[in-house]
């Protein structure tokens, strides 16, 4: 790293974010990646102890409680992660006074808009999940000012389990699969949330405006389905010489889940364009390329 370089704590070890950040920082960018045991988000002790030691310039909140389904029977977990959690991070980042980046998500809002929601949008979650990262917001806001709280959606990468890895597998050993097409949303590569939390954190670095802290969203461009994700993920491996898999358009009620989603997760974009300069890839560039890599690394 020069010595011009920025030193960032990441909370996580093996998340897709966390690990996306791993894969595209630059050389003049050091990571340093702190999860569990050492750091417990739950533990503000641990937390503040481990930021400390970190002796960085930012702190990107990237850890999370994220199995939605399993939160409805985890709420008090879910809470003390997402909620708690987030607000000792924030209150170690108020100590060192250094910047604070967290990732919220689509699932604050309830989806019965008829229109991309935008940050001032009234928040009602439908979930445990939803919930719990809602409160992880609220904790930082009345901690700390110097936030940039960004909700994303839908993600997926090379790394841990998502999506795209739970079809890949269904379509190894099946000729259709159906997926509910009834839920739009924007798909997100962690690969890309990695690239716009670093053009982030620079410019943080080299002009901390007033302007900068705040609320964004910061989803891939376009809208999908998770049908719509799946046939381009089975479009992608066919393509690649792979078997057929037929995508089977289910409703919601047709499968039917612990956690309500909501119908309408689309997240508007233009303030963070406006602000930072920044504009995410569209999920479906995006996702081809991920589908690639992946039929590579398992070829």
């Amino acid at each position: 790293m020069s010595d011009s370089g920025l030193r960032l704590a990441v909370t996580g070890l093996t998340g897709q974010v966390v690990s996306a950040i791993i894969a595209r920082a630059p050389r003049d960018i050091e990571i340093i990646a702190l999860g569990r045991p050492q750091l417990e988000l739950s533990r503000r002790d641990a937390v503040l102890a481990s930021l400390r030691h970190a002796r960085c310039a930012a702190i990107i909140n990237a850890a999370a409680y994220t199995q939605v389904d399993r939160a409805e029977n985890e709420s008090e977990l879910a809470m003390r992660v997402n909620g708690d959690g987030a607000g000792n991070v924030a209150q170690a980042a108020a100590e060192l006074g250094v910047p604070l980046l967290h990732l919220s998500t689509d699932y604050v809002f309830c989806g019965s808009l008829d229109r991309p929601y935008q940050e001032e949008d009234e928040t009602n979650p439908t979930s445990v999940y939803g919930c719990s990262k809602l409160a992880g917001e609220q904790q930082i806001r009345a901690t700390y000012g110097r936030h940039v709280i960004l909700r994303t959606a839908w993600v997926y990468s090379a790394y841990g389990a998502n999506f795209v890895k739970t079809m890949l597998r269904l379509g190894a050993d099946r000729d259709e699969v159906s997926v509910v097409s009834d839920q739009l949303g924007n798909p997100t590569s962690a690969l890309d949330i990695a690239d716009a939390l670093i053009k982030i954190t620079k410019r943080l670095a080299q002009n901390p405006s007033e302007i900068l802290y705040g609320t964004f969203h910061m989803s891939g461009q376009g809208e999908a389905s998770w049908a719509d994700m799946a046939q381009v993920i089975f479009d992608t491996l066919e393509a690649q010489g792979r078997k057929a898999v037929k995508v089977r358009r289910i409703k919601t009620q047709d499968y039917p889940t612990p956690a309500k989603r909501p119908e309408n997760s689309r997240l508007d974009n233009a303030k963070l364009k406006n602000v930072y300069g920044v504009t995410l890839p569209h999920w479906r560039s995006s996702l081809i390329q991920c589908v690639e890599q992946l039929i590579k690394e398992n070829a």
